[in-house]
């Protein structure tokens, strides 16, 4: 991870890869299962976090990569994959939240050594952010390390767009803020030239299939998409969709609590379509 150096006021730091600024954090029920599982597919390893019994950071290696907390049924939220972006200021984040119709459900509180939050947008789709108030003690993850990416099924890219842009910042000429372009249908987002995310439309707020419904999805990076997904069904999951790539492949996975991820073996900062 990144950060401030004492005695300056903090800034929006990575908090996986060199470029990307989120950290993706599961919600779920059962942390030892949940542990257990990941484990097995993807291989991490698994360490108390300072937030308390119910909370742990996944590692690959030495290096973190994802957070773990068994507080869906407390936060009365699904299980679910989680992005938190970086901010420089918590508290004005969550007003843009609200001034734009969007949720604030916990927080701005402590969270870490920084402030963090949990919200939806005005589509329903639930994200964090989170604000660094200390130093980092630990340099950043290499980007073979992180997720690969994520994507955000909307309602309307073009909206959706538009709050995050006015939320975090994006595309707001800011040294080091992420730029927006537009690609066919979809709406692409890239930071210090990797890819963070794809806004895609179509989402439907009522839709029964969690798939369909504003959500957004984390992909993770595995050299063996087949043996991802063999793994999986053998520690409980299931696969929910797999596509052929022009590169590569993907496969959507459910974890044994319910929790939707992806996989992918397609490497470096495009996101191709089905080919």
């Amino acid at each position: 991870m990144t950060g401030s150096h004492p005695g300056q006021a903090p800034t929006p730091a990575p908090l996986t890869g060199s470029a990307a600024p989120c950290w993706v954090n599961l919600m779920t029920r059962d942390l030892a299962s949940a542990q257990e599982f990941y484990g097995a597919v993807l291989g991490w390893s698994f360490r108390p976090a300072r937030l308390g019994q119910e909370f742990s950071v996944a590692r690959r290696g030495d290096v973190p990569v994802a957070g773990i907390g068994a507080v869906a049924t407390a936060y009365r939220v699904a299980v679910a994959w989680t992005p938190y972006f970086a901010v420089a200021d918590a508290d004005a984040t969550a007003a843009r939240v609200r001034e734009r119709s969007g949720t604030v459900a916990v927080g701005p509180m402590a969270l870490g050594k920084g402030r963090g939050a949990l919200a939806a947008d005005r589509d329903g789709a639930v994200f964090g952010f989170w604000q660094r108030v200390e130093p980092a003690s630990s340099p950043p993850a290499p980007d073979e390390h992180s997720h690969a990416w994520l994507r955000l099924h909307t309602r309307n890219a073009f909206d959706a767009a538009i709050f995050y842009g006015e939320v975090l910042g994006w595309a707001s000429g800011h040294p080091g803020c992420c730029e927006v372009s537009y690609e066919k249908d979809e709406v692409v987002v890239d930071c210090d030239g990797r890819r963070l995310a794809r806004i895609s439309s179509g989402a439907v707020e009522s839709a029964p299939d969690p798939l369909v419904r504003p959500h957004w999805q984390v992909y993770f990076l595995v050299s063996d998409v087949a043996a991802t997904v063999a793994a999986a069904r053998e520690n409980g999951g299931g696969l929910v969709e797999r596509q052929r790539l022009a590169q590569g492949s993907e496969a959507t996975l459910l974890d044994p609590d319910g929790g939707l991820f992806t996989v992918t073996d397609v490497q470096g900062v495009t996101t191709p379509h089905p080919g």
